[in-house]
């Protein structure tokens, strides 16, 4: 028996020191970086009575370090994510859910382009990095207890510039070409104009584009498992002589409220000229949409056709695919993919491949690889930082022709009374003379369908100085942008270019609320921007139509009759806007999504008043006690729905049933510039809100829901834009330095 007991000792020994080994070997295992080269930096933070930083600095390289720091003191829970994304880490954190996004790290190439690519910027933009990179590392070495992952630290310039790799092109829905293709189930993509010569849609089957119902899934740092498109936006911009005083721009984004693409608010100002307000994500050092003194812009979701999709011939051996004839070796390479299971990290390895077309991916159907727009290339770290410090239209726009951002509306302003809206994206720069169905799956051994670049400033649709005085979008097509006499005509924009044709209700209401107005004062836009009317067009009319036709008895006659009573208005005011809210939703993100069939009519019925009926009794309760917006010990009432200017778009269904809200309105910045020539303080002046605070995740902070109450009232707060301002209505006002 004492073999026995010494195998049993063995056995115990090998167990204890494999479970150490799966606990402990991903941070030695970890791509390691070097610190910035080292320099002191030195930056002034004033936090106003909302805990909004406004970052001061003799440098711009001092305000980066600044903002590092700031937004590591409200949310460095979030930038660790980040980060962790940034270095192909985020599986270690968060299990299967972050490997997916180590394996696009790795598939998209993020390090490759960043280490190839970084080093060709402009010094100051590196340097702006570089100080952004030493705010991080100075945070957590000043709090070591914060840090969620050994070795995370410190990272540099070009681990920053990785995370921007690998973000930008989730919003144009890379991840719904990605997801389907390394699930080997169908693909489904944005339909746009015809191709002369090709059908519009494609066959059923492999091969067919269309896109993957994404759209409920939680929240993540970055808009995987969900289209990133369908968390929406909104804009307007306004003339001066439209809106009877000063020139108007009004960004109003739909980001998640939480996590990696929410946004955080701060201003910046330096010695060296740059200043400006507005909001940036998670692993920024500049703010991504607002103004400066002269000028601003916002952004909308647009949905291009960014990526094409090519079949490779290969052969038996998978090692080689067919281009022209000749074959090519596959470039493929094996990483590791950590995968935190409790307390030990499993290592995943997955082979990632690649072609001349791109990043390859396999599946039962074979080999498939994607180009998209802005492939490696990080120059919109450079663009953002150029936009940031514009001064004019001209300057602006000289910035925005590099094409360097890869894709979004962009809704422009100024103090000299221009307003312009560009229908931005790096658009592929298809040949026009080449035959090919651009919307279905190409075939991967002609190299001449293989684009070099994107199409050039002047293609892209865009609408400057309109007679009608008003701009706006909602996520729609770019031809109904700023009333009947400006709109750009379809017929005018190449199908090659693969513009959505699509609107939303948000864009149907704000149309014709635009038109209908005489004036576009602030009270006016004020009643737009809040509006919870829904038109009976669209998915609308389709899901009252199937009701007025539906064949009902019993508890199920009465919710559809409920329904046929609706006035179209989620204002919490009718009986049925509770069960209208839980209804439209799904058929919503059918069209959306361009979806073949619409979910069945009966079966949605059935499954919103059977929840309305288990947690409220009822099939006709408040919506708003229904809707919550909820952070930590605050829970408040919402109104709007999931495609109204006012929105209240995706929500997680709590333990109670209440849906408590996680993407819809998010920041709101309103901005006005007095009318030239116009008497009084002739300065930029806005007014903005988030749904709960500065401090997103610190649950101690007063700031962590000090602006619910004020979002829920459809209010705003001052945005100190000015230093004296903000001096003068500071509660906190102090420096940061990584100085010894």
């Amino acid at each position: 028996m004492e073999w026995v007991k010494r195998s049993a000792f063995a056995l115990v020994v090998v167990l204890i020191a494999a479970f150490v080994a799966l606990a402990t070997w991903e941070p030695f295992a970890a791509h390691t970086a070097d610190a910035p080269a080292p320099r002191e930096y030195t930056a002034e933070i004033t936090r106003d009575p909302y805990g909004v930083p406004h970052i001061y600095g003799e440098t711009d390289a001092d305000v980066a370090f600044g903002v590092a720091m700031a937004q590591s003191e409200d949310d460095f829970f979030t930038l660790q994510d980040v980060i962790a994304m940034s270095r192909g880490r985020y599986g270690a954190i968060a299990g299967q859910d972050g490997a997916v996004f180590d394996y696009a790290y790795h598939l998209l190439d993020a390090r490759g382009t960043a280490m190839r690519e970084y080093p060709k910027l402009p010094a100051d933009t590196r340097a702006l990095f570089e100080a952004y990179a030493a705010g991080l590392n100075q945070f957590a070495a000043d709090n070591p207890d914060e840090v969620k992952l050994a070795n995370l630290f410190p990272v540099n310039g070009e681990d920053v510039a990785a995370g921007f790799v690998l973000r930008q092109p989730f919003f144009f829905g890379l991840a719904n070409i990605i997801q389907p293709l390394v699930e080997g189930t169908p693909l489904r993509r944005e339909f746009g104009p015809e191709i002369p010569g090709f059908e519009n849609t494609p066959p059923a089957g492999p091969s067919a584009l269309s896109q993957p119902d994404q759209a409920h899934r939680g929240v993540h740092p970055l808009p995987w498992g969900e289209d990133a498109a369908l968390l929406g936006s909104n804009a307007w911009a306004v003339t001066p002589e439209k809106s009877g005083g000063p020139t108007t721009l009004i960004s109003n984004s739909h980001q998640p409220l939480r996590g990696g693409v929410a946004w955080y608010e701060l201003t910046v100002e330096s010695g060296e000229g740059w200043h400006f307000t507005g909001a940036n994500f998670p692993g920024s050092p500049f703010p991504f949409l607002g103004h400066n003194e002269n000028l601003g812009w916002t952004n909308t979701v647009n949905r291009p056709d960014m990526t094409d999709v090519y079949k490779l011939e290969m052969n038996e051996a998978g090692t080689q695919y067919r281009l022209d004839g000749e074959w090519r070796d596959l470039e493929s390479r094996t990483v590791t993919l950590p995968v935190r299971m409790g307390p030990v990290v499993l290592p995943i390895r997955r082979t990632i491949h690649r072609s001349i077309h791109g990043p390859v991916i396999e599946n039962d159907e074979g080999f498939f690889a994607i180009r998209y727009g802005g492939m490696d290339s990080v120059q919109q770290l450079d663009a953002y930082y150029r936009l940031n410090k514009a001064e004019n239209l001209d300057e602006w726009q000289t910035q925005m022709a590099r094409m360097a951002v890869p894709s979004t509306n962009f809704i422009y302003a100024d103090r000299e009374g221009n307003i312009a809206y560009v229908y931005n994206a790096a658009i592929p720069d298809r040949p026009e003379d080449v035959k090919a169905n651009w919307r279905g799956v190409l075939d991967g051994s002609r190299s001449d369908l293989i684009w070099e670049g994107s199409v050039d400033y002047s293609e892209l649709p865009k609408i400057i100085n309109p007679s009608s005085g008003w701009l706006y979008n909602a996520n729609n097509e770019p031809y109904t942008a700023a009333g009947a006499a400006d709109d750009i005509r379809p017929e005018n924009v190449s199908p090659i270019l693969g513009v959505e044709l699509k609107q939303t209700n948000r864009s149907r209401r704000a149309y014709k609320l635009l038109s209908e107005a005489n004036l576009l004062d602030r009270e006016t836009l004020e009643r737009i921007k809040y509006d919870t009317v829904y038109e009976r067009e669209g998915y609308v009319a389709d899901l009252w139509g199937a009701l007025e036709a539906m064949e009902a008895q019993g508890d199920l006659a009465e919710a559809r009759d409920l329904l046929l009573t609706w006035d179209f208005d989620a204002d919490n005011e009718g009986r049925a806007d509770a069960l209208a809210l839980l209804m439209i939703r799904d058929f919503m993100s059918a069209e959306y999504q361009n979806k073949s069939e619409a979910p069945d009519a009966k079966q949605a019925l059935r499954e919103a008043a059977d929840h309305l009926k288990e947690h409220f009794g009822r099939i006709d309760p408040p919506m708003s006690d229904l809707i919550r917006l909820r952070q930590g010990e605050v829970d408040l009432p919402l109104d709007g729905g999931s495609d109204t200017l006012r929105a209240s778009t995706t929500w997680e269904v709590d333990d109670d049933g209440r849906l408590s809200l996680v993407h819809g309105d998010s920041f709101i910045q309103w901005v006005e510039w007095p009318a030239p020539g116009s008497e009084g303080d002739a300065r930029v002046s806005s007014r903005s809100i988030q749904p709960f605070g500065s401090a997103i995740t610190r649950p101690e902070s007063p700031h962590h829901t000090d602006q619910m109450q004020l979002f829920v009232d459809h209010k705003l707060k001052p945005v100190y834009f000015w230093r004296e301002d903000a001096i003068a209505h500071a509660t906190r006002q102090y420096r940061v330095t990584n100085a010894e």
